[in-house]
Parts: structure tokens; C-alpha cells; sequence
């Protein structure tokens, strides 16, 4: 129920996927909300992490989400009532446990997308070499999209830089058996390691 109402405030599963950088077959497989995207739908729909996973957010009775009633009720209140207080001045007014998860929470969030798109665009690099006869136009979109939005973050965030590579053996592992499945070919259809080198997999013009 989380979900569909996360869904229905960003316009649909297909934008939610969207935004979170995977697939909608991915987000309709959920059982539950992974731990690792309850600070991103929350993020996007407004709506609080309690809602798609109690179990790890509780509601805290007698803490400052009760007394303001913000927290768990009305995300983007929340955040605005926060900034005010800062704007202003009132730092005895902040609710500080939740304000510093949501800081940190905001640093892991930049990396799992990183994480996700990366990953979504080695599938697609490796699709592209090993099934020419069905390369597409909507296979080069999706390595346009990912490849803007991941430079674009690391512009916005130049102390990540170096993640996208740190990361890109690890991810390929992942995405070699997602392309697998993807294309009914057999995992060993793709080369063991990573063919492209991460300045390869970001380059804009490059295509296996």
C-alpha cells in the first residue's frame, strides 16, 4: 500500500522507477521495501520512512516527531518547519536526532544512485556488444539518460569522483548477470571482468 501511495504522488510506478533508477518489474518484486530505498521514497513522495518500514523506523513515542507531529505525518512540513529554525537562528528548536539522519541518509542516497544507474548502464553496454541485431534506440536512451545523470551528480558532488570507478567491479558483477537475464543469453555469453574501463562506461560518445 506504501508503495502504490508513493507511486500515485510522483505519477505512476513506471516514474518511480524512473526516479529511482531501476526497473518497474524490480520495484513490483518488492515483498517489502528494501531497507536501502526507504530514504529515497521517502525523499520522493513526501511520505514518511515509518510508512514503508516500520520494523527499522519506528515511530518514537514521547521524541520530538510525536511533539511536532511533523516527522511521521508531514515530511515536507518537517523540512520546512527545519530550515526555518536554521534560517532563524533556533537551534534549541531543531529536532537534531532526525535532523542528522536525514544529513546522512541524504550522503548514502547520493551514492546508491550512483550505485543503481551505474549499474543499469553496464546491463545496457553489455546488451549493446553482444546483441547488435537488437540494438535500439530506447537501449541508446537509457545509456544517455544514465550516463548525464550519473556526471551530473558527480559535478554536483565532486568528492565522489572517484566512486563510479571504485565501485565498477563490483557493479559489473551485478549488471552481468542482469544483462544474462535480460536477454535469455547465458552469464557466460559476457566476459568474467569488466571490458570498459570506467572512463569508457561515463564517456558520452562511447559505445562497445
Amino acid at each position: 500500500m506504501s508503495v502504490r501511495e508513493a507511486a500515485k504522488r510522483v505519477g505512476g510506478i513506471t516514474e518511480l522507477a524512473r526516479k529511482l533508477g531501476i526497473t518497474k518489474s524490480a520495484v513490483y518484486q518488492w515483498d517489502e521495501v528494501p531497507a536501502e530505498r526507504v530514504v529515497d521514497l521517502a525523499r520522493l513522495s513526501g511520505l514518511p520512512r515509518s510508512l514503508f518500514r516500520p520494523d527499522l523506523f519506528p515511530r518514537e513515542s514521547g521524541s520530538a516527531i510525536d511533539e511536532g507531529g511533523r516527522y511521521d505525518h508531514d515530511y515536507y512540513a518537517w523540512l520546512k518547519e527545519q530550515a526555518d529554525h536554521l534560517a532563524a537562528g533556533r537551534f534549541s528548536a531543531l529536532d537534531l536526532d532526525n535532523l542528522i539522519d536525514e544529513i546522512r541518509d541524504l550522503g548514502r542516497a547520493e551514492k546508491r544512485e550512483i550505485q543503481s544507474r551505474l549499474g543499469v548502464l553496464l546491463i545496457h553496454l553489455l546488451k549493446w556488444s553482444q546483441q547488435p541485431e537488437k540494438r535500439s534506440g530506447s537501449w541508446r536512451a537509457t545509456m544517455i539518460e544514465q550516463r548525464a545523470r550519473i556526471l551530473k551528480r558527480l559535478q554536483e558532488s565532486p568528492s565522489l569522483r572517484t566512486y563510479p570507478g571504485e565501485i565498477l567491479e563490483e557493479e559489473y558483477r551485478l549488471a552481468r548477470a542482469g544483462a544474462a537475464a535480460e536477454s535469455d543469453l547465458s552469464e557466460s555469453a559476457f566476459p568474467s571482468k569488466c571490458p570498459f574501463t570506467i572512463d569508457q562506461v561515463l564517456d558520452p560518445d562511447f559505445l562497445p
